[in-house]
């Protein structure tokens, strides 16, 4: 059994016409990390309060574990655990105490709850912030509090929206590191929203990107840089003072030809097809020279480039 089965979802609020979820079928299988993927506005929040319960579909249907979630909404608090992008409701509460009200909101002991919100605070190393209130805290610091506050009680789904934002690199890294700690460990099936793309690629097994509310592909995550990134890309650093700028143009010009791109004076990216890539490292090799090179790499397609090709990066001109 699937834990959520949408079938045909559609939301317009109706007050603005606004069409923020077109016809979208989905499934998460037990044991998935799913990243939904688009621009802003795309629709990609609208979707996650309908699978909460929070928002109700114009039309469509969405089952969670069997169970209609649009009928009963009630079903959902037990085994999901929702991220949103802030907390308000937790706002004027210390961070211990919105950690032990939680927990306990989700059947914990007051005790228990309290414990394990300790243990998470002492896990993200984020005791100095333990007794401050919730809504005083900067962004990233109320983003990891949020985090924390969806993993108590170990429920078996977790759906988070934007979960990085704000988050300095170090934090980010600790938070993919628990998300697939979670899953594999104890099996948890999760949902998530986010912009740091690349960050995300070594984490999720499965993604949708969607743009104006329709998803525009959805898939594994390999099945779909195979399908769609078709290039490689070949990054190119001269050494300074190597060769001069007009002689790499002419190099790129004549002998290294493809889609080339300059990052800066020095630095330029090379598209190349998958099938002529060792050609064109052979003739940069050739006509560059290894002595006139600082770094050059080879640069198999990324979720990024999927994302980007499908349109990912901007909200695309609507169609129909």
């Amino acid at each position: 059994m699937n834990v959520y089965s949408v079938k045909n979802l559609v939301k317009r609020y109706e007050k603005t016409n606004v069409l923020a979820n077109d016809n979208i079928s989905f499934e998460l299988k037990q044991g998935d990390i799913f990243g939904l993927l688009g621009p802003n506005g795309a629709g990609k929040t609208t979707f996650l309060r309908q699978l909460m319960g929070l928002l109700r579909p114009s039309s469509g249907e969405i089952y969670l574990y069997g169970k209609d979630v649009v009928a009963n909404p009630d079903i959902i608090p037990p085994v999901v655990s929702y991220m949103s992008q802030r907390p308000l409701a937790l706002a004027d509460l210390k961070v211990i105490e919105a950690m032990t009200i939680t927990g306990h909101l989700r059947g914990m002991t007051r005790a228990n709850a309290r414990k394990q919100g300790l243990e998470l605070i002492e896990e993200f190393g984020l005791e100095e912030i333990s007794s401050r209130i919730l809504g005083r805290l900067s962004g990233g610091q109320l983003r990891l509090i949020s985090f924390c506050l969806a993993l108590l009680n170990k429920l078996p789904v977790l759906i988070l929206d934007e979960p990085t934002n704000d988050i300095d690199p170090a934090y980010r890294k600790k938070l993919w590191q628990k998300l697939q700690e979670i899953n594999i460990q104890e099996g948890v099936s999760i949902i998530l929203v986010t912009h740091n793309v690349t960050e995300a690629e070594k984490v999720l097994k499965s993604v949708g990107i969607i743009n104006h509310g329709k998803v525009v592909a959805m898939g594994c995550v390999e099945e779909l840089k195979e399908k769609i990134a078709r290039d490689v890309r070949l990054e190119i650093i001269f050494k300074p003072d190597s060769i001069d700028e007009e002689t790499q143009e002419e190099l790129f010009r004549i002998h290294i030809e493809g889609m080339v791109k300059k990052i800066n004076p020095e630095h330029w990216m090379l598209h190349v097809p998958k099938e002529k890539a060792m050609n064109k490292v052979q003739a940069v090799v050739n006509q560059i020279g290894v002595e006139n090179l600082h770094d050059f790499r080879i640069l198999m397609p990324n979720l990024e480039d999927v994302y980007l090709e499908l349109g990912g990066g901007k909200r695309l001109a609507k169609t129909g």
